[in-house]
């Protein structure tokens, strides 16, 4: 119900010197998402700047908030309406005429889930910039059904026994906020790389794989999943707003997210130079790749290792490339910068 109205790499070179290629490699896609609403979350998501706004995300709040019911009866108890759930005062905010019928309506498929991904986007905006702990979607989600200044006064999610008197009930946020965030993956499609055998190589890519999407974050992530990062002087920083980014983002950044693959059958070292370190010992050649493979950048083949990456298969890559970007599968040519590929190794 919406109530608001308002991989480390090494120190000798940094993320920015890394120069990854933009690319459009294949994501993620959308299941269990009626044919209607498919084609405006997926414009949702194209349109926020925000790479934490995915369809996946917007389909599960979609999903909490009405079950994508469209007709009259999708009404609240507070008066909040429509697929999207906006209760009158915001949608004068946020609505307009998406789908080019010549009405704005709240009922209307695109009018509302156009409206829901601009007011998320700049929900999670207003939460990057917080400096409030906790994952940004979350934070965000918040401010949907609470409103932000229920953010504010906790710096955070709302806790289990906070209410309104405008006929919440207790903990309503709080709940709200659990059960989208842990809906995420019911409306993740399937990989879009088949990863078949068995081995270490090919479930440390399953593992990957399972967190594509998931925020770069410069020092952040763990053996144990997506952590809050740091910025050291020169990563980790917003290039738009110069602000730290990583301190306020829990995500992977490229060494990380191949421990964490990796962890259970190998503990490999937790930066990327040394992780070629520990297995420079067994090179693989470009043409003998196996799923699994750690590739690896350096300055111009200089040897200053700056990023790796697990070897997905049919020429692709799964990796974190750089501050700003996604978890994200990507030809392995153009990943990082051709002259910077340095070699491969087999853990």
């Amino acid at each position: 119900m919406l109530i608001a109205v308002l991989g480390v790499i090494t120190l000798i070179a940094s993320e920015d010197d890394a120069g990854a290629a933009e690319t459009s490699s294949p994501q993620t896609g959308l299941q269990g998402v009626p044919e209607e609403f498919r084609p405006w979350i997926e414009k949702a998501e194209r349109d926020c700047k925000h790479p934490e706004l995915t369809g996946a995300f917007l389909a599960a709040q979609l999903n909490q908030e009405s079950g994508f019911r469209t007709d009259r009866g999708a009404e609240s108890h507070a008066g909040a309406q429509g697929p999207a759930q906006f209760i009158p005062s915001t949608w004068a905010t946020w609505g307009r005429d998406a789908d080019k019928n010549g009405e704005t309506s709240v009922w209307d498929i695109g009018d509302a889930v156009d409206a829901q991904g601009r007011f998320m986007c700049s929900l999670i905006g207003t939460a990057k910039s917080s400096g409030y702990p906790g994952d940004v979607r979350a934070l965000a989600l918040a401010g949907y059904n609470a409103g932000w200044g229920a953010v504010q006064r906790f710096r955070g999610v709302p806790p289990i026994w906070f209410s309104r008197k405008a006929g919440q009930k207790e903990g309503e946020t709080y709940h709200y906020v659990k059960v989208i965030m842990a809906s995420i993956p019911k409306f993740q499609g399937p990989s879009p790389v088949s990863i078949s055998g068995s081995g270490a190589g090919p479930d440390a890519v399953r593992k990957a794989l399972a967190r594509l999407g998931t925020p770069y974050s410069w020092g952040g992530g763990s053996p144990q999943g997506p952590g809050l990062g740091f910025c050291d002087g020169r990563n980790g920083y917003d290039k738009k707003t110069g602000k730290c980014s990583a301190s306020r983002t829990h995500g992977f950044d490229c060494s990380s997210l191949v421990q964490y693959a990796y962890w259970g059958s190998l503990k490999l070292p937790r930066t990327a130079a040394p992780q070629y370190g520990a297995t420079s010992d067994r090179p693989v050649s470009r043409s003998d790749l196996q799923v699994g493979d750690l590739l690896f950048w350096s300055k111009s083949g200089s040897g200053a290792i700056y990023h790796v990456a697990l070897y997905a298969g049919d020429g692709n890559v799964v990796h974190a490339p750089r501050t700003g970007k996604n978890v994200e599968i990507a030809p392995l040519t153009s990943a990082m910068p051709e002259r910077d590929y340095y070699g491969a190794t087999r853990p």
